[in-house]
């Protein structure tokens, strides 16, 4: 805990996690119900948290990085996770379908503007939301950055990130032909939509395991086998995503369209070592970005739970809950 002091003071709100005050699903069209909560402090400083995937759905470890007393926190699962409904299904489901519903949710919410806090595909939706509405978004706290470029793509499911990690790459490649090798995500967009729901567990637990695998720096790369309906769920969803590259009119876009929200303060938290997600894409990003506050974590991975990068983000919301940062 002392290589790590910003989480002693967080520890009296880290364990339980903040009970909601407010559970629901919220109807926003095309035949979508989204689960949404709330918790904190009704009358706090709102913000909206961005899970990842797409398709990962949000968890009561997330509430953790929130001081309850000053922070109203808004989470919800994405179309199509969680216990958001239809469960799995990408029909009307896009990044501009996500950016509808978080609109939604905060003129529901009757909240003028709120901070916005996700990680991984929640930093991707969090960038194109705040570029979409620069005026509804107060603060922006990112982690893990994932630009949907296809650069990074390449990198993680183009044996990039195989060469750091053979033989989980093999596993993951093992399910594919040798001439679908070239294109692992079309390849398996095949079977996770194939119809036949064991060849989507199938192939959803491989997607699935294979980036849970490389997640954390401490990763021996032994994940257990997901639960199916979740691997299923979240494997299409992704590869719907990526397979539409993010559903952005080009690729770099959320870098060209930095200048719309160069004016809100921003907060970002790389792990040095993140293997899905590397830090140059953090880097690029904050070269455009002059309101922005960088920290990359030492001795971190990508996921959310790294000791390191959790203590960084819990020290960014104490600052911001002391009107500091």
């Amino acid at each position: 805990m002392d290589k790590y002091p910003d989480q002693k003071r967080a520890v009296q709100y880290l364990y339980p996690p903040i009970d909601p005050f407010d559970q629901r699903m919220v109807d926003v069209g095309d035949g979508h119900l989204i689960y949404m909560e709330q918790c904190g402090n009704p009358d706090g400083l709102p913000v909206v948290v961005l899970h990842g995937g797409p398709g990962g759905g949000c968890s009561p470890a997330m509430r953790r990085y929130f001081d309850p007393d000053v922070f109203r926190v808004i989470l919800f699962d994405q179309r199509g996770c969680g216990r958001s409904r239809p469960h799995a299904s990408v029909t009307d489901n896009t990044t501009w379908h996500l950016v509808a519903d978080i609109e939604r949710l905060r003129t529901l919410l009757n909240i003028s503007d709120w901070a916005v806090f996700g990680g991984s595909w929640g930093a991707t939706l969090a960038l194109i939301y705040a570029q979409a509405h620069p005026d509804r978004v107060n603060r922006l706290i990112l982690r893990g950055v994932f630009l949907a470029t296809q650069a990074e793509l390449d990198w993680f499911y183009g044996g990039g990130a195989g060469k750091f990690w053979p033989e989980q790459w093999s596993k993951f490649t093992a399910l594919l032909s040798e001439t679908e090798l070239s294109d692992t995500i079309g390849a398996y967009n095949k079977r996770l939509f194939s119809g036949d729901r064991a060849t989507e567990v199938l192939y959803g637990r491989a997607w699935s395991a294979w980036e849970n695998a490389l997640a954390s720096i401490h990763s021996n790369g032994s994940t257990g086998e997901s639960p199916g309906e979740y691997a299923r769920a979240f494997a299409r969803l992704e590869n719907h995503y990526f397979i539409n590259r993010a559903f952005l009119d080009q690729d770099g876009q959320i870098l060209e369209q930095m200048d719309r929200i160069a004016h809100i303060p921003g907060h970002v938290v790389q792990g040095r070592y993140d293997m899905i997600c590397p830090p140059h894409s953090a880097w690029n990003l904050a070269e455009r970005w002059p309101n922005v506050e960088l920290k990359m974590v030492r001795q971190a991975g990508h996921a959310l739970s790294e000791p390191g990068i959790s203590a960084e983000l819990v020290r960014i919301m104490n600052r911001v809950a002391e009107g500091v940062a």
